[in-house]
């Protein structure tokens, strides 16, 4: 795990170069704290920090070929890099280290472009060929690693892992992106290949890019389509042949994503999905498994007690950490600085991969992306009774369907959010699936918005690509791939990232695993998902190793207790950022506005506001720290 930077031109000098690189480095230097290094070869000048995972003496970056023709900065872990080194020794390559940076840096220069598709893991990397002259950039399938890219108007190039990092070098404005800030507003997040600055762009998940003469051109090497459409996985015909296929496959991605050269622990809830990582790390053997959890003194928040208990039958050490409003109210400060972009969640990861890395662990596993993967969300069950029902509301005439949009528009959150999918996703599913995530209604998002702003619906920028990939797909199919492209890249995982290496801390993702993911994908939706009983199936793969009281527990979302601590301890921090110098600070927002939002919430009259205001905040906060 590293943070990666880089920058290339003919304009600037070697000298130049390397002094802004350095200067990206040394603003992600908690992405990598132990070791750094930077070079250049003719144009091109590399830069990384590295948390040593995989060989820790070994694997200092930039890495070279021995030819002296491919450079390597790479961030992630390639989980099947040994059983490539084997393939690579078979053709002749020889290498000096136990790390999977080299065996990258080998497979590249073997296979060029061609690597991508062979590669199991999270990455983001830049190889440089000193003989072509081009950099090659590439970021995962599941987009678990970011990568960030800026383009001069003379063909100029600088990357880095963190949008702080690329500010650091003092070549790419901070200018606030008002369309990002708009899309913020609909999505809780700004949807790569957009991000919160004007011209600094996002790699999406499954891209990559290359570099040549001036001129940077991206490409989809992986997409959903090609896991869909994958004729190397055998089809089950059996619910028992199922669950057997998904345990062995679970298991499969558990060994593989617990490899490392450094202690390695898991965060663990009461619930189903972390339980069952935990579970089955557990069952791999070795040394007693560190688990990680957060509680709260909110009766009716806290899972600590199911945690400590689904520990305790699971022999694991576990450590519990007590959260409370006043400890995130001291931090906040600190949190905003560690934000690249503006976020409304995260709180949870920062704290629980602060805990693990006090407790000794350098990796922990994560049970994200299970819901999104077996259905836990009640958007599977929203897509799937609007779609039933949107036959009845297209009979009804034009004009009384109008009238109904028109009051559910001044309605509640609830009906606004209706009013929104009716009139943006009622005839294409994948539209519909991913309006399940919107944050703000149209009406509210505008209206929140400085007069000035344009305030035109915009689509979330893999709505086109979904419909294309997944023309066809049954309705889960849809609602799996919009909350695995939309919510868990643009929030889940992009957060993640950001709140886990703040601590030096790597974090892993089993579920989000490209062999597991296209095995799923190739099996009947009848076995994946029972509408009355959500992750059911995981449930069955896992049941011989689950605490026997844990299938009887209904299931309940991890939330923070926000809504009573942004009563308290939060309310100053909020009543300052929602003042009206610093909502006009900006110039993006509406003062008459965002001030009734806040006002509305404290009287108390929408219960489901509370997570909208606070994303509203940290987007204020985020855009007057850039513009101060």
């Amino acid at each position: 795990m590293c943070g990666i930077a880089g920058y290339l031109s003919q304009n600037q000098s070697p000298p130049d170069r390397l002094a802004a690189v350095s200067r990206m480095n040394a603003a992600m230097v908690r992405r990598g704290p132990d070791d750094e290094g930077a070079d250049t070869w003719g144009e091109a000048t590399l830069g990384m920090r590295r948390l040593a995972i995989f060989d820790p003496a070994h694997g200092h970056q930039p890495m070279s070929t021995a030819d002296g023709r491919w450079h390597l900065v790479f961030n992630g872990a390639i989980y099947n890099f040994r059983a490539l080194r084997a393939e690579l020794q078979a053709a002749g390559r020889s290498f000096h280290t136990e790390c999977d940076t080299e065996v990258l840096l080998a497979a590249i220069a073997h296979w060029g472009e061609g690597c991508l598709n062979r590669l199991r893991g999270m990455f983001a990397f830049a190889a440089w060929d000193s003989q072509d002259h081009t950099l090659l950039l590439a970021r995962d399938p599941f987009g678990i690693k970011p990568l960030y890219v800026h383009t001069t108007a003379d063909g100029d190039l600088l990357f880095a892992s963190e949008l702080n990092g690329l500010l650091a070098s003092g070549r790419v404005p901070a200018a606030i992106d008002p369309q990002a800030v708009s899309a913020y507003l609909g999505w809780l997040a700004v949807p790569a290949p957009q991000t919160i600055y004007r011209g600094v762009r996002s790699l999406r998940p499954g891209e990559c890019a290359v570099w040549r003469a001036g001129r940077l051109d991206f490409k989809t090497y992986w997409s959903l389509r090609d896991a869909y459409a994958s004729q190397d996985i055998r089809v089950t015909r059996s619910p028992a042949e199922f669950t057997a296929g998904l345990r062995a496959q679970l298991e499969d991605s558990v060994r593989a994503h617990a490899i490392a050269d450094v202690p390695v622990g898991a965060f663990l809830s009461g619930g189903l999905d972390s339980t069952a990582l935990v579970a089955l790390m557990t069952r791999l053997g070795g040394a007693r498994l560190k688990t990680f959890s957060l509680g709260f003194d909110e009766a009716g928040y806290s899972e600590a007690d199911a945690a400590a208990a689904n520990a305790r039958y699971l022999g694991a050490d576990h450590h519990a950490s007590v959260l409370t409003g006043e400890r995130v109210a001291a931090d906040i400060g600190t949190i905003l600085a560690t934000l690249d972009q503006p976020t409304g969640d995260g709180i949870n990861t920062y704290y629980v991969s602060q805990a693990a890395r006090a407790g000794g662990v350098t990796v922990a596993l994560s049970g994200l992306g299970a819901d999104e993967l077996f259905g836990g969300y009640p958007s599977f069950r929203n897509v799937a009774l609007i779609s039933r029902w949107l036959p009845v509301w297209h009979a009804l005439p034009a004009f009384f369907r109008e009238t109904l949009l028109a009051r559910w528009e001044r309605g509640d959150t609830r009906q606004r959010k209706l009013t929104d999918t009716l009139r943006h996703g009622d005839r294409r599913p994948a539209a519909l699936a991913l309006l399940q995530r919107r944050v703000f209604a149209e009406s509210t998002r505008c209206s929140l918005l400085s007069p000035d702003a344009m305030c035109a619906y915009a689509p979330h920028p893999e709505e086109a690509a979904l419909a294309t990939e997944l023309a066809g797909a049954d309705l889960f199919a849809l609602t799996s791939a919009a909350e695995l492209r939309g919510y868990m890249t643009d929030v889940l995982l992009r957060d993640s990232d950001v709140m886990s290496m703040s601590q030096s801390l790597e974090l892993r993702v089993p579920f989000v695993d490209r062999p597991l993911v296209t095995w799923l994908a190739r099996q009947p939706t009848a076995f994946k998902y029972t509408p009355a009983r959500p992750k059911s199936s995981l449930a069955f793969a896992a049941r011989d190793l689950l605490p026997p009281d844990l299938l009887r527990r209904p299931k309940r979302g991890f939330t923070l207790p926000f809504a009573r601590w942004m009563r308290g301890p939060l309310k100053p921090f909020l009543e300052e950022t929602f003042s009206a110098a610093s909502v006009e600070r900006s110039g993006l927002f509406s003062p008459e506005a965002v001030q009734a939002h806040w006002r509305g919430f404290i009287a108390g009259r929408d219960t489901a506001e509370w997570s909208r205001v606070w994303s509203l905040a940290m987007l204020i906060a985020f855009v007057n720290r850039k513009s101060g």
